[in-house]
């Protein structure tokens, strides 16, 4: 038994015909009375009588009418509760972001407004340390970040991105046929970078520390536009992720031989339920 029976029977019975239950549903009178046997022979009793000038409901279609209908008034709240939640779901939510990782955001919240105009999202910035703090005090609802084990503690974590940093260098300061970097050879380098607090920055950082290297930053920016165009005019060499170097094609791409450095960037929230505004960021997000 499916819905389609259920209103088909209610349709034969609020009609008094078959023949005029098929023109209120715009089918054929033979598929309406193929439908009600079908669903006679499931039930295993008649609904209807059926004489030659009426259809009358018999005492188990008497019984089974205000169920169907009941079931089918379900049916309709439930497509209406899913195909107008997006339009009900009202309230605000705060995504934190590390500084770098802002272009991560448009296309998501942008599909976010689109879903769901209600929902009135705020990005605050702010290094990984304070966003997680923030997340446990409950300022900030979720956030993007680069995170260490320290920091994901007591969170629930999802990756986002995983991926290899590589040295950008301008073409006219990189040899005729550049070949893999080592960390070694980068630290010894003159550098562009991103200030203290932003996601490349703490990546890179990390990955020097963990070689045991220092590495001479020459200029920091706080803007990748600003950092390709250092590299661009060969005052120095930038470790990007793959993805955000690939944005810069005039330049040349170095990978490094071992021991690259890892772009891992996660999306943070508290532990335990979230409200159904947070729920649908989450989702759009991806």
């Amino acid at each position: 038994m499916d819905l389609r029976q259920m209103e088909i029977a209610v349709a034969v019975a609020e009609e008094g015909g078959f023949t005029a239950a098929a023109q209120r549903l715009r089918t054929v009178q033979s598929t309406v009375s193929t439908t009600v046997r079908a669903l006679e022979r499931d039930l295993g009793t008649p609904l209807f009588e059926r004489t030659t000038h009426r259809v009358a409901l018999t005492p188990a279609g008497e019984a089974f009418l205000p169920a169907a209908r009941a079931a089918l008034r379900a049916a309709d709240e439930a497509r209406a509760t899913v195909d107008l939640s997006r339009w009900r779901l009202r309230g605000e939510a705060t995504i934190g972001t590390m500084p770098g990782l802002g272009s991560r955001l448009h296309r998501a919240l942008a599909g976010l407004r689109r879903h769901h105009p209600g929902i009135d999202v705020r990005v605050r910035q702010a290094p990984a340390g304070e966003l997680c703090q923030a997340i446990r005090e409950s300022t900030v609802d979720l956030a993007i970040a680069v995170l260490d084990k320290r920091q994901r503690y007591g969170l629930v974590t999802r990756l986002l991105a995983d991926e290899d940093m590589v040295l950008v260098t301008s073409p006219a300061a990189s040899p005729p046929q550049p070949g893999p970097v080592t960390l070694g050879e980068a630290a010894g380098l003159s550098l562009v970078d991103f200030p203290p607090g932003w996601a490349i920055r703490e990546s890179v950082d990390h990955a020097f520390r963990a070689a045991l290297l220092d590495r001479a930053v020459t200029v920091e920016v706080d803007d990748l536009t600003a950092a390709a165009e250092l590299v661009r005019h060969g005052l120095g060499g930038c470790v990007l992720p793959e993805s955000i170097a690939a944005w810069f094609p005039d330049l040349v791409v170095r990978r490094f031989a071992e021991h690259a450095p890892n772009w891992r960037v996660q999306l943070a929230r508290p532990g335990g339920d979230v409200s159904p505004v947070v729920a649908a960021v989450l989702r759009g997000l991806g």
